[in-house]
């Protein structure tokens, strides 16, 4: 079933058509609204969040809609997903569905106690974000958590991971920015002596908020894939959005899996004049698009995407960006850049 549906996605994808006969192989899950510190650069900041989490009913309804098509769930969103207390039950639903799971956390409750409850869990794939090498840095784009009880955190959890011979994938990742910038080599030379740790990556800050002034740039006229293979974003509340990137472009709501389901969403028809547009290319007509700073990687690569399992596409785009990056392979593959990234060799 998941086969025919990245196939019915690519022919749709290729084609450039409005209504796609299938469903997103990924979607970005906001479990909770709730985050505990504050981030300059975080669009919670300028999107203000009420504390709740996502009903166990909304959760339920996407998971039983995506079931037999669904790949990949991303946990994330405007909130801290340690602060949802159902978030490892939520792990363990996604893997009866045969669904693997995705965490961003920053790092300030993943004591000991909560790295072994995610340990145990069969998450595969985790970020763990720590905006600079230093003190001082670090404490000013993470507000309200302490830069060493955070590190220790990570490096405990990396430690844990590596003792057990998890496949967990941790990534470390920082986001560039101008306050923390000078200090990027000091974090890959850190993060990659940590045992444990897979991927070292340097991010640009992608909303704009600590840099305005910044614009989007241009993809060549590429259409962008969310609209076709996802990932949607799920808010707490069962509010749909095309990407999470349109929520923070104040985007419209697509649907809402309180009302609708997933087929009716997926090519509601917002979704199908969005696609319309991209198309014809014509997105720049569309002011979150126009505006929005995401990569829109090359067709080739977007098409090489659907033919493997999303978990593997996952494993396999770190190989894709060092080849990129390493100019073994044309820029214009990821153009425009917007990423560095280290790959860990562990023997």
């Amino acid at each position: 079933m998941r086969t025919f549906n990245r196939a019915k996605i690519l022919w749709s994808y290729l084609r450039g058509t409005a209504k796609v006969p299938a469903l997103p192989v990924e979607y970005i899950v906001e479990t909770t609204a709730k985050c505990n510190i504050y981030c300059p650069m975080c669009p919670r900041e300028t999107h203000k969040q009420p504390k709740e989490d996502m009903a166990d009913e909304i959760f339920r309804r996407l998971i039983g809609g995506a079931a037999q098509t669904g790949e990949h769930m991303m946990l994330i969103g405007l909130g801290e997903p340690l602060l949802d207390r159902a978030i490892f039950d939520r792990i363990e639903y996604c893997e009866r569905h045969n669904i693997s799971t995705l965490l961003s956390t920053n790092g300030t409750l993943l004591d000991e106690e909560a790295a072994a409850r995610l340990l145990d869990t069969p998450l595969q794939h985790i970020t763990l974000s720590f905006d600079g090498a230093s003190k001082e840095t670090f404490e000013h784009y993470r507000k309200g958590a302490r830069f060493e009880k955070v590190r220790d955190n990570f490096v405990r959890f990396c430690r844990m991971k590596q003792e057990r011979g998890s496949k967990l994938q941790i990534v470390l990742q920082m986001v560039r920015m101008p306050g923390n910038a000078h200090e990027v080599d000091a974090f890959r030379q850190f993060w990659s002596s940590i045992p444990g740790v897979d991927q070292v990556r340097v991010k640009e800050d992608e909303t704009n908020l600590v840099t305005p002034e910044a614009r989007a740039e241009e993809g060549g006229g590429r259409r962008c894939h969310y609209l076709w293979r996802g990932a949607m974003y799920v808010k707490h509340d069962g509010r749909v959005f095309p990407c999470c990137q349109s929520y923070m472009l104040d985007g419209a709501a697509v649907g809402d899996l309180r009302k609708q389901t997933l087929p009716d969403i997926f090519n509601s028809a917002e979704m199908q004049e969005l696609r319309r547009l991209h198309a014809a290319g014509r997105s720049a007509e569309v002011d979150m698009c126009a505006r929005c700073c995401t990569v829109i990687p090359h067709p080739l690569l977007v098409a090489g995407s659907l033919l493997l399992h999303g978990k593997w596409v996952r494993r396999a785009m770190p190989l894709v960006e060092r080849l990129v990056y390493g100019r073994k392979l044309p820029k214009t593959l990821l153009a425009p850049a917007r990423e560095e990234l280290i790959q860990i060799e562990r023997k």
